[in-house]
C-alpha cells in the first residue's frame, strides 16, 4: 500500500484510537487531533466523556504517546455553535427534528477537519466510524458501504458527505467487529480499551432536550433572529379534546410517548406538532404510522441518477431497520418515498438514506409527509 499522511480524528473512545493504530501499523504516517466543539463553561452538565470535559483530549493524547505519532487540539467551537448547536435548537422550533449528529459530520468532523489538516500538510483525513468506502474506478466516484458490523453500522450518519471529503477519507475499521477493535485496543496495550461508547448527544448528557433549548433560545448568542421559547400549550386529540398541558411544544418530536402524561384509554403518541398555536397533537399507535413522504436536499453517492422511479430500502433515523420501499425522483435534489408497509414516526427533520443492499446510493432530509 502507498504510504500517505494520514490525520486521525481522535476522540479519546476506542474506536478511533485503533483507526490511527491500525493506519500506523500499515506504514502510513500518522498524526491525531482532537476537535474541541463546546466550552466545559457552556454546559450545564458536565460531561467528562465527550465535549465538555478534557478526558476525551487526556485519553486521546495518552494514545497519541502510545503510538508515537503528533498531536493537536482544534478549537471549533465558533463553527459547532453554528452549524450544530444553533440548527439543532432552530429545527425543534420549527417543529422539525434535527439530527446534530449527522450535521456535525457534515460541516465539522469531515470538511472543516480535512480544511485544518491540509493546513498541517496531511493529505488525508481518517475517522472511527464503522462503515466503508467502495471505489468505482470507472465513474472514479466514491461511495459508502455498510458497516460488517451490524449492530454498529454507522453509514446512516456519513450521508452527506461529498466526493470532495471521500477522495480523502479513509475509514479503518468498517471492516471489523466492536469486539474485534477491542481486542485489537488490547493488543496495540492502548489506555482506552474498555472505555465505554457514548450513547447522548454529546452537548446534551443529560438528554433533557427541551431544558437545553429553553436555555440557548433566552440567552444571548442565540439562532440568529430565531424565536424565542414559548410557554405553556396544550395537549389534545386530533378531534380537538384537550386532554393535557406541556411546558412548550419544542419539548416534543413525532411519535414520541414519553413526557405526555395524560390519561386515556389507549397509549398515546405524538402525532403532530403546530407551534403555530403551541399545540402538541397525540394520537394512538395507529395514527403514527405512514408510508410516504418526500426527501430533500439528496447527496447522491451515483455518477448518473436512476431513472425516475426505483427499488430500494430505505432508513429513516439510526435505529430504524431499513424498509423496501419505492423511490421517485421529482428532481434531482428530491424524492418521494413509498414504504411497501408502514413505518412508525416518520420524522420531519430527520435523514433519509436510500440503499442498494450495502450501499448507500444516496441520503437526504424528510421535508413532509404526504398522503398515503
Amino acid at each position: 500500500m502507498e504510504k500517505k499522511k494520514i490525520l486521525v480524528a481522535m476522540s479519546g473512545g476506542v474506536d478511533s484510537s485503533v483507526t490511527a493504530a491500525i493506519l500506523k501499523a500499515e506504514g502510513h504516517e500518522v498524526g491525531g487531533a482532537t476537535i474541541r466543539t463546546w466550552a466545559a463553561g457552556d454546559c450545564a452538565d458536565v460531561n467528562t466523556k465527550a465535549c465538555c470535559g478534557l478526558t476525551g483530549v487526556e485519553d486521546a493524547r495518552s494514545v497519541a504517546d502510545t503510538l508515537d505519532i503528533p498531536y493537536w487540539v482544534f478549537n471549533f467551537e465558533a463553527e459547532f455553535k453554528k452549524h450544530v448547536v444553533d440548527y439543532f435548537a432552530s429545527e425543534y422550533m420549527k417543529a422539525r427534528t434535527p439530527n446534530p449528529c449527522i450535521a456535525c459530520n457534515e460541516h465539522i468532523k469531515f470538511r472543516l477537519f480535512l480544511e485544518r489538516a491540509r493546513v498541517l500538510g496531511y493529505d488525508y483525513i481518517a475517522t472511527g466510524h464503522y462503515a466503508r468506502l467502495h471505489h468505482d474506478p470507472v465513474t472514479d466516484t466514491f461511495s459508502i458501504l455498510e458497516g460488517l458490523d451490524p449492530r454498529k453500522d454507522q453509514s446512516y450518519v456519513l450521508f452527506p458527505l461529498d466526493q470532495a471529503v471521500l477522495k480523502h477519507l479513509f475509514l479503518p475499521i468498517g471492516g471489523f467487529t466492536k469486539v474485534e477493535i477491542r481486542k485489537m485496543a488490547e493488543e496495540y496495550k492502548l489506555c482506552v480499551v474498555n472505555k465505554p461508547d457514548s450513547q447522548e448527544i454529546c452537548f446534551i448528557p443529560s438528554n433533557d432536550y427541551g431544558s437545553f433549548i429553553s436555555r440557548q433560545l433566552s440567552k444571548d448568542g442565540g439562532p440568529a433572529d430565531g424565536p424565542k421559547a414559548p410557554g405553556e400549550g396544550v395537549i389534545r386529540l386530533r378531534d380537538g379534546t384537550v386532554i393535557g398541558r406541556h411546558e412548550g411544544y419544542f419539548h416534543f418530536t413525532i411519535g414520541q410517548r414519553r413526557g405526555l402524561a395524560t390519561p386515556y384509554k389507549e397509549k398515546l403518541y405524538v402525532i403532530d406538532i403546530l407551534p403555530e398555536t403551541n399545540e402538541v397533537v397525540v394520537g394512538t399507535k395507529e395514527d403514527v404510522l405512514h408510508q410516504r413522504f418526500v426527501v430533500e436536499r439528496i447527496n447522491w453517492f451515483l455518477k448518473s441518477l436512476p431513472g425516475e422511479a426505483f427499488p430500494a430500502d430505505v432508513k429513516i433515523r439510526s435505529q430504524h431497520r431499513k424498509a423496501p420501499a419505492t423511490v421517485s425522483l421529482i428532481d434531482s435534489a428530491h424524492a418521494e418515498v413509498f414504504f411497501h408497509q408502514p413505518q412508525e414516526a416518520i420524522t420531519p427533520g430527520q435523514g433519509a438514506v436510500i440503499y442498494d443492499g450495502e450501499k448507500v446510493l444516496g441520503g437526504g432530509w424528510i421535508s413532509s409527509l404526504k398522503p398515503d
